[in-house]
């Protein structure tokens, strides 16, 4: 497997569902009102902005336009997050 196959891999099975499934216990968290809702609201905000990115670097792998140097960078940052959320 290369390291685009890993990266794809690791952002469409693990990276994206944890952010979607985050993004809906902080709507969760929003429509109850529990918890500071500006706080709540920020965080959702920083959480879909970080959704979008996942979602862009998904479709610069199927269309070829990073570098195997940005793949590695991309896969070792989300790798060392993965890393650090465990």
């Amino acid at each position: 497997m290369t390291s685009k196959d890993k990266l794809h891999v690791l952002l469409e099975k693990d990276i994206i569902p944890d952010l979607e499934s985050a993004i809906d216990e902080l709507f969760e968290e929003i429509n109850d009102g529990n918890g500071d809702i500006k706080e709540h609201k920020e965080d959702l905000d920083e959480l879909r902005d970080m959704r979008t990115e996942c979602f862009a670097i998904l479709e610069e792998i199927k269309r070829d336009e990073l570098s195997d140097e940005e793949v590695e960078e991309l896969l070792a940052e989300f790798t060392d997050m993965r890393n650090f959320e465990e």
